[in-house]
């Protein structure tokens, strides 16, 4: 196995929104019409001789996110780009299921493993698929929503493919391991990632 980290790179959305009591209530509130911003920046490297790439902001504009499906145990949450008035583009998707017991990993060269969890590895937890636009999986990881020090959130690491702004771009790592932190406070809530780029032979 040859695994090799050659950075790391922070994500944070900035969005609008209100706090729930419950943990479905909580995903529920990720509903709205936001305006948003993302900030790339690639922060370190065990690698002395790594060239760092420019920090990138992208102004997203007006995200709109809507629920196509809100039930007790799976709610889908559909995210639209709001160009114009006249014009709105499809975005990404995210599926939150409730103790799900099917859990898909990525292993590289864009395969997904199947995987089956145990009831009792899953029990009280919260399944988050995201889909690109294309609706092709993205990544996908379970946790629990914890209220501790004033916060509520939910977290997770997990491996995925390349964003689509680098697969076509980069070829130093293909493994993008993404520790995803969503924080509901009573202003809003904020999406951070800190994320691994890693290189492995085979994806293994």
């Amino acid at each position: 196995m040859v695994k090799k980290i050659i950075s790391l790179a922070l994500l944070t959305a900035l969005l609008q929104t209100g706090i729930a009591q419950t943990p479905d209530k909580n995903i529920n509130k990720l509903c709205g019409c936001f305006e948003v911003e993302f900030k790339y920046a690639e922060t370190f490297s065990p690698d002395p001789n790594y060239k760092f790439h420019e920090r990138e902001i992208i102004n997203g504009g007006l995200e709109y996110v809507f629920p196509v499906e809100a039930g007790n145990k799976r709610i889908v949450l559909q995210h639209l780009l709001v160009i114009t008035d006249s014009m709105i583009i499809k975005h990404w998707r995210e599926d939150w299921t409730y103790e799900n017991p099917v859990i898909w990993k990525y292993r590289g060269n864009k395969t997904w493993i199947k995987e089956m969890q145990k009831p009792e590895a899953v029990k009280g937890k919260w399944t988050q698929s995201i889909w690109e636009v294309s609706d092709e999986p993205r990544y996908q990881g379970t946790s629990e929503w914890i209220n501790a020090n004033g916060e509520t959130f939910w977290l997770n690491s997990t491996d995925a493919p390349l964003p689509r702004r680098e697969y076509s771009v980069r070829n130093d790592y293909n493994i993008l391991n993404r520790t995803n932190r969503l924080v509901v406070s009573g202003n809003g809530y904020i999406h951070q990632q800190d994320n691994k780029k890693i290189f492995r032979e085979n994806g293994i």
